[in-house]
């Protein structure tokens, strides 16, 4: 079977290894290089603290398949609230997760002030502690996932900006290229991309932002504070810092970060631990959302896949979707399919839905 791959960042790249792998002809096609666009910009955090089952599961097989590739740098997760509707929120989420079977804990303040010295807990109502989370090197991810992908037989062409002239037909500059199957993995281009021929996305793109700062000289946890809506990672002897984010055009936006933002997080960073570090370098981001939180992953047209609308967790889920599409794509049997289907159906939505991208209350910036 022969299956075109548009898009060369995690996800796209996790799908052309496992169909290469099921012995599928998989040519990937790139506009620019690999990991451009959302996986080079992300934060690189990866657990599997979902209070949602299905959820939970994906996050459990995507860390097991990063750790089988020696990608996955184990590293606690600490998420915090600071008010009553927040703490029993975080509380409650607790509780589903260990019914899930997920490796999380309750802290009170002093419990995560001896744990982590450096960090400041006063005000903390409560802290969830994920153990077996951790961290990844996007770059080391999209250049392990590509090698893989190649060594499997996948074609991989970067700076190959493509169209589509009907479901399964790829054009390039040079070309028009028949397939059995095509899978759009291009983050935000994927609805320009597929509405080429005739598809509609519930699709919407949003800017996020992060920076890392100069070494601190403190052991910390990967920190996201619910309450003030911001997040950290160690990033070797450094934090990466992000918050929030905001809806943009896809087609005209700053790829550098605002200066209101890198002194609004520092400012966060000292309000939270005993730590006063500087910026080193910051920039922006392109994540995409959808009505419900849950991602576009699935047959859309005779012959048409999509994999987009992550929500900021594309990179901590790739391995475990890219293996799912695959499956999908070849209509072999997945541990997944038995209950994504209907929670990923790109088609559950008709693509005119009016909706905010940062609407959902379930929204992580911290992938």
């Amino acid at each position: 079977m022969t299956v075109a791959v548009v898009g060369g960042g995690a996800v796209g790249l996790s799908t052309a290894l496992a169909l290469a792998r099921r012995n599928a002809s998989v040519t990937v096609f790139e506009r620019d290089t690999l990991g451009s666009g959302a996986s080079g910009r992300a934060a690189g955090l990866c657990y599997d603290a979902f209070a949602d089952d299905v959820d939970a599961a994906v996050a459990a097989d995507a860390l097991a398949r990063y750790r089988d590739m020696d990608l996955f740098e184990p590293q606690p997760y600490v998420w915090v609230a600071r008010d009553e509707s927040d703490a029993t929120a975080v509380r409650e989420q607790i509780t589903q997760m260990q019914n899930n079977g997920v490796g999380v804990e309750t802290l009170t303040s002093a419990e995560l002030g001896d744990r982590y010295p450096a960090l400041d807990t006063s005000g903390i109502e409560v802290a969830g502690l994920a153990r077996d989370a951790g961290v990844l090197d996007p770059d080391k991810v999209v250049a392990t996932l590509a090698e893989q992908a190649r060594e499997a037989g996948a074609t991989i062409e970067t700076g190959t900006p493509v169209s589509l002239d009907s479901p399964a037909t790829v054009e390039t500059a040079d070309e028009t290229r028949p397939f059995d199957a095509v899978v759009v993995a291009a983050g935000p281009q994927t609805k320009p991309l597929v509405a080429d021929v005739g598809v509609s996305l519930a699709l919407k793109a949003y800017r996020a932002q992060a920076l890392v700062t100069d070494p601190v000289d403190a052991t910390l946890p990967s920190f996201y504070d619910a309450t003030r809506e911001f997040y950290w990672r160690p990033k070797g002897n450094a934090l990466l810092v992000g918050d929030g984010a905001h809806e943009v055009d896809p087609t005209d936006w700053n790829p550098d970060a605002d200066a209101e933002f890198v002194t609004r997080s520092l400012d966060r960073v000292e309000q939270t631990s005993a730590l006063t570090p500087a910026c080193d370098r910051a920039w922006a981001g392109l994540c995409t959302a959808t009505p419900d939180g849950a991602p576009l992953a699935g047959q859309v047209a005779d012959g048409l896949w999509v994999a987009t609308g992550w929500q900021g967790h594309g990179l901590m889920r790739a391995p475990a979707m890219g293996n799912y599409l695959a499956a999908d794509v070849l209509s072999r049997p997945n541990p997944l399919s038995e209950h994504l289907p209907d929670r990923v159906d790109p088609t559950r939505f008709d693509g005119s839905e009016e909706f905010a991208a940062l609407d959902d209350p379930t929204r992580d910036w911290d992938a």
